[in-house]
């Protein structure tokens, strides 16, 4: 008698011997018990996980002599002829070589008639997504009102590929893939029936191999029993699939976890004896470390479906939460060098040497090279141009701290002189705001420096324009230039009286803006006005164009209440919308921000020390990055 293969001798016969897929079972038996009965069945999955023998198990039922029934008798002549395949009612089709419109208008000239032996006349179409367009539309009209005594049976690996139209006449179900605990379970009791010596950690082998799938579960069985000669042992299995054992795997993680950078190569030697797929052995580690991951989150998460729950608790105690999340996208990212690299197994060194060298928790058990090993294996000239970059950092550091305070002292000179003439001669429209002037002149224009700095003017922070604040200047700004108290009070003084609603300019507007009681949305509004004068109580602005967006009338009494508490007065605000001729609020703030920044970076360019720094460097300055030190008090 010749030999029959596992996956052929153990296809299960009815609904109890079936592994797995209750979800499914659960509904065909309901229907077949209470005789609720569709016309066309679905069925969907991965290989391997019983699409085509749920689909033979429910002809059986509808067939049974005893009657329509979820547990059929296996006795009588229909169930025999089922279970060899000759049964005359049961029509099955391999779609994939039946692909024409032809051969499906043939499947269904027959369909009209009655059924020779049994009760119902099933066609079984298995890879039905491999049928033509043509052939589903020739397949639609008898599939959504077929004969009461027809039924049809789908099974699909790509679901995705069968037209809505098909989808929409049948009932769908989805085959899930089977746990390797559960292939365990199942392989367990086939052999005992067969009478086969294996080992447990073989058949977890066997299972994860099989990825979902029980017949290629059984195949790998099959070949396991061939190469073991008679059983199944862990070491053959290991050695005929070609890839690392689990044991391998856990122990590659232990010698990770204790930072033994030796130990890890030589567990990859091990690996690489036995022509391994490096590819398959980064996906088990990946697989391990999102279970560490679980057992570190939610311990009681971690159920024990590929008999290693104990291994994984253990290691997940033993590393740091961030190391497995780092060692994870590490080796996510570095799948594809294993297809690009010259050498695969370089490339796999490479991705766990990267996670050993950059993981922090690891590189403080010295993971790295000390400093007294690195300054041995240096060459001679390396340690000439140490020598040079030493003398030129204690340069800068001994000559930067003095040049620092003697450059701001001069600044501070120059500065308010400028001002003291430009206030003399220039007109309104040129001056600066109260808040700006009030402030010495290194608050305006900061000078980087390694010591903390005051907080920078409004004009050099980079917060928006309308963020100036409406409080009139500390009295202590005013007082930090002793030499120019006097003249600094002066300018404070002007400033403050406040101009009447009739003789109101622009120039003068750009001056009382940033003392306005007003935020918001409002302050955003009147920051981007032009002011054309007062006629009577009534104050004339004219709005960008650019900015209209953010007006609507109903902003108009909030912005009069502001301005006549302002002026002490009842102002009514008129706004109009279009293109200004002159300076807003919110351009001359910007504008004096820009020239702050500007003078700032020209000053950072002449400085002695940045100058000296990039002679003898080579160095070049990236003007983004200089922006004033602000005070950490």
């Amino acid at each position: 008698m010749s030999y029959q293969v596992l996956a052929r001798k153990w296809r299960p016969a009815n609904f109890t011997e079936v592994a797995g897929q209750g979800h499914v079972l659960k509904s065909l038996i309901n229907a077949l018990d209470n005789e609720r009965l569709h016309h066309a069945y679905l069925f969907t999955g991965t290989r391997g996980v019983g699409k085509t023998t749920l689909a033979r198990i429910l002809a059986k039922c509808l067939n049974c002599e005893t009657g329509i029934t979820s547990k059929p008798c296996e006795s009588c002549a229909a169930c025999h002829e089922i279970n060899e395949g000759r049964f005359i009612d049961l029509i099955e089709v391999d779609a994939a070589s039946r692909t024409k419109v032809e051969d499906t208008r043939d499947l269904l000239e027959n369909v009209q008639y009655s059924p020779s032996r049994g009760r119902f006349k099933v066609y079984l179409i298995d890879e039905v997504h491999m049928l033509s367009n043509h052939s589903f539309n020739a397949l639609l009209k008898t599939l959504e009102e077929p004969p009461s005594h027809v039924k049809f049976l789908f099974a699909t690996t790509d679901p995705q590929k069968l037209p809505v139209t098909i989808l929409s006449r049948c009932l769908q179900f989805n085959l899930k893939n089977l746990s390797p605990q559960l292939i365990v379970e199942y392989l367990q009791k086939v052999l005992q029936e067969e009478d086969i010596a294996h080992e447990a950690d073989a058949l977890w082998q066997i299972a994860s191999a099989a990825a979902g799938s029980m017949r290629d579960a059984l195949t790998l069985v099959d070949q396991a029993i061939s190469y073991c000669q008679g059983q199944i042992v862990h070491a053959g299995v290991i050695e005929m699939l070609g890839v690392p054992e689990q044991a391998q795997v856990f122990e590659l993680l232990s010698a990770m976890a204790r930072g033994d950078l030796a130990r890890v190569l030589e567990l990859v030697n091990a690996i690489s004896d036995r022509t391994p797929d490096y590819a398959h052995t980064l996906d088990s580690l990946l697989s391990t470390l999102h279970r560490i991951a679980l057992a570190q989150a939610a311990p009681n998460a971690v159920d024990n479906s590929f008999g290693d729950r104990q291994q994984v608790l253990q290691l997940a105690s033993v590393f740091a939460a961030e190391d497995i999340q780092l060692f994870y996208q590490i080796g996510v990212k570095g799948r594809g060098e294993l297809r690009l690299g010259v050498d695969m197994r370089s490339a796999f060194e490479m991705l766990l040497l990267r996670m050993m060298v950059f993981s922090p928790s690891l590189v403080n058990q010295d993971l790295l090279p000390t400093q007294s090993e690195q300054e041995s294996a240096a060459a001679a000239p390396n340690e000439q141009s140490s020598e040079y970059s030493t003398a030129a950092k204690s340069d800068a550091a001994a000559t930067g701290e003095a040049h620092a305070v003697e450059h701001e002292q001069a600044l501070k000179k120059k500065t308010l002189a400028q001002e003291a003439e430009a206030n003399s001669d220039a007109g309104p429209s040129q001056q600066k705001p109260p808040a700006l002037e009030s402030q010495s002149p290194s608050e305006q224009e900061p000078v980087p420096s390694r010591e903390p700095r005051p907080e920078p003017s409004p004009q050099l922070s980079d917060e928006p324009p309308l963020s100036i604040s409406t409080k009139p200047p500390p009295e202590e700004a005013v007082q930090r230039s002793e030499t120019h108290q006097t003249s600094a009070a002066e300018t404070t003084h002007a400033c403050a009286a406040k101009p009447s609603l009739s003789a109101l300019d622009h120039a003068q507007w750009l001056q009382i803006f940033t003392s306005l009681p007003v935020s918001g949305i409002a302050a955003n509004v009147l920051a981007n006005t032009q002011c054309m004068g007062a006629e009577g109580a009534s104050l004339n602005l004219l709005l960008a164009e650019d900015q209209s967006a953010v007006f609507n009338a109903d902003l108009l009494p909030k912005l009069s209440h502001a301005l006549s508490q302002y002026f002490d007065e009842t102002v009514d605000v008129v706004i109009n919308i279009g293109e200004v001729s002159e300076e807003t609020p919110a351009a001359w703030a910007e504008r004096l921000k820009q020239e702050g920044i500007q003078n700032m970076i020209n000053e950072f360019e002449t400085d002695s020390n940045v100058q000296q720094l990039v002679d003898r460097f080579s160095a070049s300055i990236e003007k983004s990055s200089i922006t004033p030190v602000k005070s950490k008090a």
